[in-house]
């Protein structure tokens, strides 16, 4: 019973260890039957979280455009372990989340409408709710509003990234703290 449980769980889509765990405890499934059929399945390589992680990361990077944040934390919520999730958010390398950043923001800024602080407030925001940390998000916005129109790049001159950053910085760790 456990065995196909899992195997229709799999069936479905690739499944962590403790995705599989949970979906057994919800059955009714002993934790002792459990973990007989989940190292058995570790043993053979039917799950493997390592693997799992590292296309997790891959998928929801290029097909979402997610941060290292916002991977880590949905990792997290999968029950993957925390050293597993390191390794494969360690193959996503800063220049490649900053080059997410800017197609992203540049994808946004050809329907963006309206005011050059206003459109800059907007994809800042898009990228934070992705994940991206303050200077990333503030640097890829500032850098596509330069490039798009004179009054844009005006605007765009005005900002200083690095304050903003620090700012922005100061304001979550702020939050964190009062959270």
């Amino acid at each position: 019973m456990a065995r196909e449980i899992c195997l229709r769980q799999l069936a479905v889509r690739p499944r962590t260890r403790a995705e599989l765990a949970g979906a057994l405890a919800k059955r009714g499934i002993s934790e002792q039957v459990s973990a007989e059929v989940l190292d058995r399945y570790d043993e053979v390589g039917i799950i493997d979280d390592a693997a799992f992680a590292r296309a997790w990361v891959s998928s929801r990077h290029s097909g979402r455009g997610l941060a290292r944040r916002a991977l880590a934390n949905e990792l997290r919520r999968k029950g993957v372990d925390g050293e597993v999730a390191t390794e494969a958010l360690d193959e996503l390398d800063e220049e490649t989340e900053a080059e997410t950043a800017r197609a992203l923001v540049e994808r946004k800024l050809r329907t963006a409408r309206g005011e050059p602080d206003a459109i800059f407030r907007r994809l800042v925001g898009m990228l934070a709710r992705k994940g991206y940390p303050p200077g990333v998000a503030i640097r890829a916005v500032k850098d596509a509003l330069a490039a798009q129109s004179a009054e844009a790049a005006e605007f765009a001159e005005q900002i200083d990234a690095d304050a903003l950053a620090d700012a922005e910085g100061d304001l979550e760790r702020d939050n964190r703290l009062t959270d």
